[in-house]
């Protein structure tokens, strides 16, 4: 920052006054005329410039492929951060302090990422105890990045690697665990000894399980508005798809024991601290509670007797279980808790409405 008494808003440089006016104005006249011809290139290449086109060619040059891909990057995860998507940007982080590890240089131009860039780089993965899933997620966000800067005109598609590099190599059969309907009692009737970790851990597990196999990030947001007599109605977050769930008596129960120690918060649960926290503070927040809650699941399943590894999302896979032992059609069930397509899951949603799901989740309770 300058001060305004040596600024000359007329001439727009630093006045000679200020004591390095003149070495400051050479930096700014070399600064000009970099622009002055980035916006001739752009007349010259007939292009319909935005800002941010003009601002891609000052910072990386006219020149594609010689972006260093760790500087756009960090300029895409500090958008995201902006944004709002918080977990996210922290994939993305992940991901390039990895490749910053592997590739032992502080610059990398994206022209260097080529097949025999990415299966090295797998073995890199592999050595430090990657499996197939972990690598995925890492190879998934190169290409996204690569999709971003082609899209952005910052390289050139005939660069691109991943149509050699395939990804889906890497798929394995997931092992989806998942708790049967004994299993769900042996861990309903599990004493917590008035540990309050044990007794929310319990408690968020049981109304995942009892709510469609409501996500943690979705429990954590549910607020007391949410919530009527006999429906509990919320935005998914990952989705955004609209849910209208019935209350059943074990949900009941569940809330009346949080309404009974109700926090200083609109929301429900006692995860977030406080109203209007920042999306970085919630995406903390969430990170931290989770780990406690799935720390949390592994000691009840074992005071159950379960041998399964039972975490956060297995409520879900457990919902999709049981309604199978229970005889509900495949149909009603839509296989929501595994399909690969959002849309098709919402397909069923529309199809049967709100009356038949619930009636299938009334099911588990016979």
């Amino acid at each position: 920052m300058v001060k305004k008494i040596l600024w000359d808003e007329k001439e727009h440089c630093f006045k000679a006054r200020h004591p390095n006016s003149m070495q400051n104005n050479r930096l700014l006249d070399t600064i000009k005329i970099k622009a002055r011809n980035i916006i001739s290139e752009f007349e010259i290449e007939d292009i319909d410039f935005t800002l941010n086109d003009f601002e891609n060619r000052f910072r990386f040059g006219s020149k594609r492929n010689k972006i260093d891909l760790f500087e756009f990057w960090n300029s895409v995860v500090r958008d995201l951060e902006l944004s709002g998507r918080i977990g996210y940007a922290r994939t993305n982080r992940d991901t390039i302090n990895s490749l910053r590890i592997f590739h032992k240089r502080p610059v990398l131009n994206m022209r260097e990422i080529n097949v025999t860039f990415l299966d090295k780089y797998e073995v890199f993965l592999r050595s430090r105890g990657g499996s197939n899933g972990g690598i995925s997620v890492r190879m998934r966000s190169i290409r996204t990045i690569f999709n971003l800067a082609i899209r952005r005109d910052l390289v050139k598609q005939n660069l691109y690697p991943f149509h050699k590099y395939k990804i889906s190599k890497l798929k394995g059969k997931r092992i989806k665990h998942a708790l049967n309907i004994s299993e769900i009692e042996f861990f309903k009737n599990v004493d917590c000894e008035e540990n309050i970790q044990l007794i929310n851990a319990k408690n968020y597990f049981l109304f995942s399980f009892y709510n469609r196999g409501m996500n943690f990030a979705d429990m954590m947001l549910l607020k007391w508005s949410d919530i009527t007599k006999k429906r509990i109605t919320y935005a998914r977050a990952k989705t955004q798809g609209n849910f209208s769930i019935k209350i059943v008596p074990p949900v009941k129960e569940i809330l009346d024991y949080y309404n009974q120690n109700r926090t200083d918060t609109n929301y429900v649960f006692p995860i977030l601290l406080y109203d209007r926290m920042t999306a970085i503070q919630i995406e903390n927040r969430k990170h931290k509670t989770l780990g406690q809650y799935n720390k949390s699941l592994k000691i009840l399943a074992e005071k159950a007797g379960i041998t399964k590894n039972v975490t956060s999302y297995v409520a879900r896979h457990s919902f999709a279980m049981c309604l199978r032992e229970k005889g509900v059609g495949i149909d009603i069930i839509g296989e929501t808790l595994g399909h690969q397509s959002v849309l098709t899951t919402k397909a069923y949603v529309r199809e049967f409405g709100a009356e038949i799901l619930d009636e299938a989740v009334e099911v588990l309770l016979r």
